[in-house]
């Protein structure tokens, strides 16, 4: 993931990608999760929050980018139909865009576009429907991710983008509750988690 960092970070700079300075974005998510534990008791690798929640997602994003740095709260649900599972995360990393098309199509925003990223979350997972407000006691998992993402889609507007998503990630997970402490390593597991997203997007550009 290390590597895939440096890669993103160097294709951002270095690829003829949207020259955007300054801009707000906001995501409405729908698809699909899949998840699995790869390391811990497996006591607490049966209990993953990825490899247990349900497989249908939907949810949001916002957030600000800079040149190609940019920092994103997200919230997804997971459902089959009868139950649902929350995973709310914050995050920084890079982020590019690649424009296809002309010249003339480029400038506007008008056309196809490549995406990628990478970056560093912290997150938090509830095995319910939350009761707002959040606190500690509807907290079932914890977890710091390093997380790798490619996409591609349409731009419908200057303002607007429609695509699909691939996230994947990997993270250091920590059971909360029931008397689980953040020095009991036995309540600590490793998790590698994908989703397939399709992305509706709001841009603002502001510089």
């Amino acid at each position: 993931m290390i590597r895939a960092l440096s890669f993103a970070v160097v294709l951002a700079t270095a690829a003829p990608a949207s020259a955007d300075v300054l801009k707000l974005f906001a995501e409405a998510h729908g698809g699909g999760m899949v998840g699995s534990a790869t390391g811990g008791d497996q006591v607490i690798k049966d209990r993953a929050f990825f490899a247990t929640a349900p497989h249908l997602a939907y949810g949001a994003l916002i957030g600000a980018e800079f040149l190609f740095l940019d920092a994103q709260i997200q919230h997804h649900q997971f459902t089959d139909g009868s139950r649902i599972a929350t995973w709310t995360q914050f995050g920084v990393g890079v982020h590019g865009t690649i424009d296809l098309g002309d010249a003339k199509q480029q400038k506007a925003h008008d056309g196809g576009y490549f995406e990628f990223g990478a970056g560093g979350w912290f997150g938090v997972g509830t095995g319910q429907q939350v009761n707002p407000p959040l606190d500690n006691a509807q907290i079932t998992d914890k977890a710091f991710l390093v997380e790798g993402r490619l996409g591609a889609g349409k731009h419908l507007s200057s303002a607007f983008d429609l695509g699909v998503s691939v996230p994947v990630s990997w993270g250091y997970f920590f059971k909360n509750g029931n008397g689980a402490t953040a020095n009991d390593v036995s309540t600590h597991y490793r998790s590698i988690q994908a989703e397939a997203l399709l992305t509706l997007r709001l841009n603002l550009r502001l510089l």
